[in-house]
């Protein structure tokens, strides 16, 4: 058994060290669903009496002891290995001068340092698990323990080192609420086929309405989907009103008549579904990943399987309740209820640091029982 005096700074809170990804600053100033979730999740965390240091790039709004790895984020090298390379390394170093208890990490190639520390680290995944990024963190072993942001995402790959599942979260009284909604529909997102921004205007066009896309168009591939798969279908029931900040996108989120989420991939969460239903606003969406989740069918959006079912959805989604839009993610994906979902898979993970641990794979309130080899029983 483990003592409380065995658990480091229990009564006073936790020191914790958070690694934010290299390439956005923390909160985001245009789009960033994880730097969004981090600025919440760090000022939740203070909240509730921990003592947050931050690692990450350019400057931060948040109440966290803030360290920069860059003086300015390298975001127009996302996707190239060298800047996430010096980022890891540089927060490492940082990290080894810290008085600190755990260490939550965001970024891609931080986790490879886990092993060099005298405390236990937690890495949140937050995009797909599959294919080399399994393998990757399937290396990492037990150094690491992993978090879900849903349970689709935990499902898709059951033999991680899997601490539990912790759902991504907003403030919601952060986002305005507005009932009475304008008659168009929204899309916003990366602009990247799997997002289906191409189907979501053509969905649209079969209602009659009209459709505003909002998104980033930052990396070539992005570049080349806008201007082969959206740019022939702008028109006058089609606008691209460019990328929005975070004033520009509570605005969109609040006017809409719904979001529509036509997903082709497996997608482990989807910010901008919370956000929307935040303000009131609807869910009309692909059953996809952790929609199902996210979304409760025929109450706060519609869950379709098929993208011919799409059109009648965003018809009927008039006639839906926005004040039970935002009461489900006060209820189920507010940052109070995220923070404290961190909390106690740190205080787990640094129980089990202190005593042999059960072979257990742990929701924070469900635990499941694992084989020998990790995977989930029954």
């Amino acid at each position: 058994m483990v003592s409380t005096r065995d658990l480091p700074k229990r009564r006073a809170g936790l020191r914790i060290a958070m690694i934010a990804p290299p390439w956005y600053e923390v909160p985001p100033r245009g789009y960033g669903g994880i730097e969004s979730m981090l600025a919440e999740l760090v000022d939740g965390l203070s909240r509730r009496g921990h003592e947050v240091t931050l690692i990450g790039v350019g400057r931060t709004e948040t109440s966290a002891r803030f360290l920069p790895t860059y003086e300015r984020p390298p975001s127009e090298r996302i996707g190239e290995a060298l800047p996430e390379l010096v980022h890891a390394a540089r927060a490492h170093e940082l990290v080894s001068d810290l008085d600190t208890d755990i260490v939550h990490d965001h970024s891609m190639a931080g986790p490879l340092m886990a092993a060099a520390r005298c405390v236990p680290t937690v890495i949140t995944c937050h995009g797909d698990v599959d294919g080399e990024l399994a393998d990757y963190y399937r290396a990492l072993g037990g150094e690491v323990s992993v978090v879900a942001i849903s349970e689709a995402q935990r499902r898709a790959v059951p033999d991680l080192n899997w601490a539990g599942v912790v759902h991504n979260a907003v403030k919601t009284d952060s986002f305005p609420f507005r009932e009475d909604k304008e008659d168009w529909v929204l899309w916003l997102g990366r602009f990247n086929h799997d997002k289906g921004a191409h189907l979501a205007i053509d969905v649209v066009r079969e209602t009659g309405r009209r459709i505003l896309l909002a998104g980033r168009i930052t990396e070539h591939v992005e570049q080349e989907y806008f201007d082969q798969q959206i740019k022939p279908r702008l028109g006058p029931d089609a606008e691209y009103v460019g990328e929005a900040d975070a004033v520009r996108k509570r605005e969109l989120l609040s006017a809409a008549s719904c979001l529509l989420f036509p997903i082709l991939w497996e997608e482990p969460f989807g910010m901008v579904m919370i956000e929307a239903m935040a303000c009131g606003t609807p869910v009309v969406a692909l059953g996809r990943g952790a929609v199902p989740e996210v979304v409760v069918d025929g109450v706060t959006g519609f869950v379709r399987d098929e993208v011919d079912d799409l059109a009648e959805a965003v018809r009927a989604a008039a006639g839906l309740d926005p004040a039970a839009c935002r009461a489900h993610v006060r209820r189920s994906f507010d940052v109070e209820v995220m923070t404290r979902g961190y909390e106690q898979i740190y205080r787990e993970v640094l129980a089990g640091r202190s005593a042999p641990r059960e072979h257990a794979v742990r929701d924070w309130g469900t635990t499941l029982p694992t084989g020998r080899d990790g995977s989930m029983l029954g």
